[in-house]
C-alpha cells in the first residue's frame, strides 16, 4: 500500500502594517474639540484667494488656536504621530497644510526670517521658548539640557502658525526646519548655519517627537529641575497642554517647610503663653487653642484675655 502524502496549503493573510497618523486623524474627528478647531483651519488654509494659493495669515491664527486649545493626545498624535511607511510619514507632514502655512514661492535666507519673527511678540517668544527647551545637551540621557520633552514639544508646537512656522522637510526622516535657507549669507554664513541647524539636526527635538509617537517618553529618563529662565515662565506657562507626556516634576510640588499660618499661629501662642510664678496655671491651660477657623480679631482678644487673666492670677497668689 503506497501512502501518498498530502500537502495543504494555507493562504496566509497580510496584515497591514497601519498608519498612525490616518489613526489619529480620525481619533480627532470623535473628539468634538479636535474637530472643531480642526475644521477651523483645514477651511482658511485649503481656500484659495485671486492670486495667492490661500490667505497666509488666517491659515496661522487657526493653526495657532488648534495647537493651542486641543488636548495634546489629539494635536500631538497627528503631528507626532510615529510612521514605518511613506503613506504615513507624507500624512505626518501634510498635518499642517504645508502648501499654505509652510511653503512660499522663494525661500528666504534664514536671518532674515529670524528678524522678521522678532518684530512680532507672538514669534518672538515662541521662538526664545524653542531655543531654552530645546536646547541640545551629548551629556544628557535624553539628550536634553532640561531633561524634559514636553516642554520641547509644547515649544516646538508654539512656532507652528507664525511666520517661523517649522515642518517636516522629507517624508523620510524626522528632521525639520523652517522655510528657509543660507543661500546669500555673506560672512554671516556660519550664524546661519548655526540656526537653522538647530532645527534640522536637533537630537533633543528628535528624541521628544520619537518618544512621543513610541509612548517610551514616561520612563526614558528620570525627572530633573528645569533651569528656570524669564523667557520660559512668561511665555510657555500660558500655554500648558493637557498631556500625560511624564511625571510631574518636582517644581510642581509643595515645599514641606513651609506651615501654613495657622500653624505659626499657634507655634506663636504656644512659644508667648505665661505662666503663674507658684502655680502650674499656664495660659494654655486656661484658654482654647487658637483654631483655624477662628478669625485673627478673635484670637487677638482671646491671646488679650488670656494674658490678663494670667496677670491677675499671678498677682492674686
Amino acid at each position: 500500500m503506497v501512502i501518498t502524502p498530502v500537502f495543504l496549503f494555507f493562504a496566509v493573510e497580510h496584515i497591514p502594517k497601519g498608519n498612525n497618523c490616518l489613526d489619529a486623524a480620525k481619533a480627532c474627528n470623535l473628539d468634538d474639540t479636535c474637530k472643531k478647531y480642526r475644521s477651523a483651519y483645514i477651511t482658511p488654509c485649503t481656500t484659495s484667494m485671486s492670486n495667492d494659493v490661500c490667505n497666509r495669515r488666517k491659515c496661522h491664527k487657526a493653526l495657532r488656536q488648534f495647537f493651542d486649545k486641543v488636548p495634546a493626545k489629539h494635536s500631538y498624535g497627528m503631528l507626532f504621530c510615529s510612521c514605518r511607511d511613506i503613506a504615513c510619514t507624507e500624512r505626518r507632514r501634510q498635518t499642517i497644510v504645508p502648501v499654505c502655512s509652510y511653503e512660499e514661492r522663494e525661500k528666504p535666507n534664514c536671518l532674515n526670517l529670524q528678524e522678521s519673527c522678532k518684530t512680532n511678540y507672538i514669534c518672538r517668544s515662541r521662538l526664545a521658548d524653542f531655543f531654552t527647551n530645546c536646547q541640545p545637551e551629548s551629556r544628557s540621557v535624553s539628550s536634553c539640557l532640561k531633561e524634559n520633552y514636553a516642554d520641547c514639544l509644547l515649544a516646538y508646537s508654539g512656532l507652528i502658525g507664525t511666520v517661523m512656522t517649522p515642518n517636516y522637510i522629507d517624508s523620510s526622516s524626522l528632521s525639520v526646519a523652517p522655510w528657509c535657507d543660507c543661500f546669500n549669507s555673506g560672512n554671516d554664513l556660519e550664524e546661519c548655519l548655526k540656526f537653522l541647524n538647530f532645527f534640522k539636526d536637533n537630537k533633543c527635538l528628535k528624541n521628544a517627537i520619537q518618544a512621543f509617537g513610541n509612548g517610551s517618553d514616561v520612563t526614558v529618563w528620570q525627572p530633573a529641575l528645569p533651569v528656570q529662565t524669564t523667557t520660559a515662565t512668561t511665555t510657555t506657562a500660558f500655554r500648558v497642554k493637557n498631556k500625560p507626556l511624564g511625571p510631574a516634576g518636582s517644581e510642581n510640588e509643595i515645599p514641606t517647610h513651609v506651615l501654613p499660618p495657622c500653624a505659626n499661629l499657634q507655634s506663636n501662642y504656644e512659644k508667648d503663653g505665661l505662666a503663674g510664678a507658684s502655680s502650674h496655671i499656664t495660659t494654655k491651660s486656661m484658654a482654647a487653642r487658637p483654631s483655624c477657623d477662628l478669625s485673627p480679631l478673635l484670637v487677638l482678644v482671646v491671646t488679650a484675655l488670656s494674658t490678663l487673666l494670667s496677670l491677675s492670677l499671678a498677682e492674686t497668689l
